[in-house]
């Protein structure tokens, strides 16, 4: 065996050896506390823990910031929404608002809210507690450094009606709002919550809401334990199950390694694990256990270029690197079918999607056609150059991103084939957070975001949103603009359909593939759900006889 195969399993064992040291009592616990009624009945059963494995430690859990996977899979537990969306229609459905009215132009939404629904602090979740909330989501708060979020669009102001009805304003028309309500940043938190600094909000002991769990322990970075609230009973009214959550605890553990969280669940020391590697699918298969690989319907896992950047300024340059990029071959080697090659900015599931895959088209000879025609050579190295320049770009390894490293190192090979360099930068650089906010030291960026509506292609491109090209493109802006506000379905979906061929033509986008958030279990795991763009609920989850699977 050489050497850096000795290294790579001594690493290994020791990851393994740390993971099972957290896991401790855990192993087992869910099968022998579960209700032996499940195997009686056949039915849900009551009790148990349940060890979730988590590829990523959460980080600031200040709601509208809960985008990052791991912060909505704690919040998701923790915080209800006003409004519930259906993840296989997509429709929207209520939840801690009973009802509501928009009115025609959807400048003004109110919403009648449950009565009983209470925090975990005991405080009720009434009218006045989701105006402060919104009001926060809506215009941020300049004096606790709070951001607004990005799901919300020309909101004005919040009026309390009654206790139970609350009624909101908006500039400009705001039809995205309504799905907005049903988002992960969208979570209600109490009072005690709201009104804290955002240093203290990006912390999960402050974090006090609704949900069916609450915080019972954490280790910082390595593990948290939540615990049912015994008188949770405010599901979605389309929810099967109401009451308590049928778990009474829920273990998550940050386990950074993927063979680790896949060996924990095989083996039985895990029963969930998040970011199943496309590479472990077949082995978590074939031990019988499931798969899922939920779609995220938003924008596109894919690189995207900052035409505020020197070389990518020129849009031919732009639009050789689009065609000179195999996605097919990215796919193909690296991943399963659970990641549909992309054929436009979104998904084939997003609202407004458009099949641009004529336009995306794998074309290396275009491609060095337009490299030529903007006067970058070949030189001795095969690099091209300009003016004493070579055409060099960088990008940083995207840690959310699945097989970030290994995606940009397939494209960097293609790159070579027209003549250009990708310098590949480690994740945890040192230089990251800074430089990824500069388009000439960061051209080009790894990226993806999930939401299951129309303002999801806002959310990415728009210089006061992610902004993730930095854009200097003020065309580009009012069209996100424009479609935010119509009110028309047909006519916002043909806007999203013009935006995306915009971006296309513009060179500022290289659509790789839709990406799945993929998840591992046990088959005594049951009752397993995601919210629409696939994040997980532990609610209605039970835990049948392990013995049994």
């Amino acid at each position: 065996m050489s050497q850096s195969r000795l290294r790579s399993t001594a690493l290994v064992s020791t990851a393994m050896l740390a993971v099972v040291g957290l896991l401790g009592a855990c192993g087992g616990e869910g099968g022998e506390n579960a209700s032996s009624d499940a195997k009686a009945a056949g039915g849900p059963a009551y009790g148990g823990t349940l060890t979730y494995l988590e590829h990523q430690a959460p980080t600031c859990l200040y709601l509208p910031a809960a985008g990052f996977y791991p912060n909505g899979g704690v919040l998701n537990q923790l915080t209800d929404k006003l409004t519930w969306q259906n993840p296989k229609t997509l429709e929207i459905e209520p939840w801690i608002a009973s009802s509501w009215e928009v009115n025609a132009d959807s400048t003004e939404y109110t919403f009648h809210l449950r009565e009983g629904v209470t925090f975990a602090d005991g405080t009720p979740l009434d009218a006045t507690v989701v105006a402060a909330n919104f009001d926060v989501y809506g215009l941020g708060n300049e004096k606790l450094k709070l951001p607004p979020a990005e799901f919300v669009n020309n909101y004005e102001r919040s009026e309390v009606i009654d206790p139970h009805t609350v009624k909101f304003f908006f500039k400009q028309p705001s039809p995205g709002f309504l799905q907005g309500t049903s988002v992960i940043g969208a979570g209600i938190v109490a009072t005690s919550t709201i009104s804290r600094p955002y240093e203290e909000q990006c912390q999960l002991k402050n974090i006090v809401g609704s949900g069916p769990f609450t915080v019972a322990g954490q280790v910082v970075d390595k593990e948290i334990e939540l615990v049912a609230r015994k008188d949770y009973d405010w599901a979605p009214k389309s929810s099967a199950h109401q009451g308590r959550a049928y778990l009474d605890k829920v273990k998550i553990i940050v386990t950074p390694e993927d063979n680790v969280r896949v060996g924990a669940l095989i083996s039985g020391q895990a029963d969930y694990v998040r970011y199943v590697q496309a590479y472990d699918e077949a082995t978590v298969k074939n031990a019988g256990f499931t798969i899922y690989a939920e779609p995220t319907r938003g924008v596109n896992n894919g690189l995207y270029l900052r035409p505020a950047n020197s070389i990518l300024s020129d849009v031919n340059v732009r639009r050789a690197l689009q065609a000179g990029t195999n996605a097919k071959e990215v796919v193909d080697t690296l991943f399963t079918d659970g990641y549909p090659v992309a054929t436009s900015v979104l998904s084939h599931l997003a609202q407004g999607y458009v099949d641009l895959s004529k336009e995306l088209a794998y074309d290396p000879d275009r491609s060095n056609a337009l490299l030529d025609q903007a006067g970058w050579a070949r030189g001795a190295d095969g690099i091209r150059e300009k003016g004493g320049r070579k055409l060099e770009l960088g990008v940083f390894v995207s840690g959310p991103q699945p097989l970030s490293k290994q995606t940009l190192e397939l494209v960097a090979q293609q790159w070579t084939k027209i003549g250009a360099k990708l310098e590949i930068r480690p994740a945890d650089s040192g230089t990251q957070a800074v430089d990824i906010k500069n388009a000439e030291k960061t051209p080009i960026t790894h990226s993806m975001v999930g939401r299951a509506d129309q303002d999801v292609i806002k959310s990415h491109f728009h210089t006061k949103n992610r902004d993730v090209i930095l854009s200097n493109d003020p065309k580009l802006d009012r069209l996100l603009e424009e479609q935010s506000a119509l009110t028309d379905r047909t006519a916002r979906n043909a806007k999203v359909a013009e935006i995306q061929r915009y971006v296309v033509g513009q060179g500022y986008a290289i659509p790789l593939f839709e990406e799945p958030q993929v998840y591992g279990a046990a088959p005594y795991v049951r009752g397993v759900t995601f919210e629409a763009v696939a994040r997980p609920s532990f609610y209605s989850v039970w835990l049948s006889d392990r013995r049994n699977r």
